[in-house]
């Protein structure tokens, strides 16, 4: 019997780390298999796609130490200016992170007029480049600009479908995903129901548009209660930070252990926040 429990543990503990020991692997189109795949999509969402990683970078740590400079010149204790370096050097990828997320909000509602520009071109007889690179002048103004390159690419290389990958790469959304997918299987397959198969697609995209605009209405006071959580207890230190006396306390081991909690309980608290208010993204399964 005790062989058999000392199996089973043993089976349980191999399976708990099999995915350390063994990590799956990913093919080139799974959006895991690059953890920074989804920095450079944040990155072109934010209008920056050109931008390389490592200047990215640099503009981190330079902000980094200017913070923490002027945290330590200005207080002088050293525990604050470490978190002072900290938020410094977050605060590009969090800016970066924010236009994203307003840049993917704002084209999930003009998803479904590129739809419409696309079923109308295609039913005037157009073909699908013609389709796709009409959109850079009929399209909505915020996808104008990734269409237009499209157009000039597709007229340098002639290649429909290596021009659809880097369209895709442009405009780093899931929804742009499957809309491009559809054109790619209808010019290499064929097929009549395209304009259907676009048509419900659009239909789809605005009923889901819909919910998540009234479900982050009714959720939004919980982001403003995050962030106003966050903002109160460090903007009441640097209100203390004003006496001689408080600098002093907070310059001691007790006082920088309890800087350092404060962090720690801020962070925590945060992320458990903006999770409970957070509704589920679609991710880029089609690149």
């Amino acid at each position: 019997m005790s062989l058999i429990l000392g199996g089973i543990l043993g089976l349980g503990v191999l399976l708990t780390l099999s995915p350390l020991l063994w990590p799956a692997r990913h093919d080139g189109r799974n959006p895991v298999a690059s953890p920074l795949r989804g920095i450079r999509d944040d990155l072109a969402l934010a209008g920056v796609g050109g931008a390389p990683l490592m200047a990215v970078a640099a503009v981190c740590v330079v902000l980094a130490i200017l913070a923490g400079a002027l945290a330590h010149a200005v207080f002088q204790i050293p525990v604050l200016t470490a978190v002072a370096g900290l938020l410094g050097g977050a605060l590009v990828p969090l800016a970066v992170r924010g236009r994203a997320t307003r840049r993917r909000a704002a084209n999930r509602a003009v998803w479904p007029d590129v739809v419409d520009h696309l079923v109308a071109s295609v039913r005037a007889g157009m073909s699908l480049p013609d389709s796709v690179a009409a959109l850079g002048e009929l399209g909505p103004a915020s996808t104008r600009s990734a269409f237009a390159a499209f157009e000039a690419d597709f007229r340098r290389t002639g290649n429909f479908l290596v021009c659809l990958d880097r369209l895709k790469a442009t405009l780093a959304d899931p929804v742009a995903d499957r809309i491009l997918e559809t054109l790619r299987i209808a010019r290499e397959v064929g097929g009549s129901d395209v304009t259907a198969v676009l048509r419900g697609l659009a239909g789809y995209l605005r009923e889901d548009a819909a919910l998540r605009a009234e479900v982050v209405a009714r959720q939004s006071w919980i982001r403003n209660a995050a962030r106003l959580g966050v903002a109160a207890p460090w903007l009441l230190l640097l209100v203390l930070a004003s006496r001689h006396e408080t600098l002093v306390a907070y310059d001691s081991a007790a006082g920088a252990a309890l800087i350092l909690v404060g962090v720690g309980v801020t962070l925590v608290a945060y992320r458990a926040m903006i999770a409970l208010g957070r509704l589920p993204e679609e991710r880029r399964w089609l690149r």
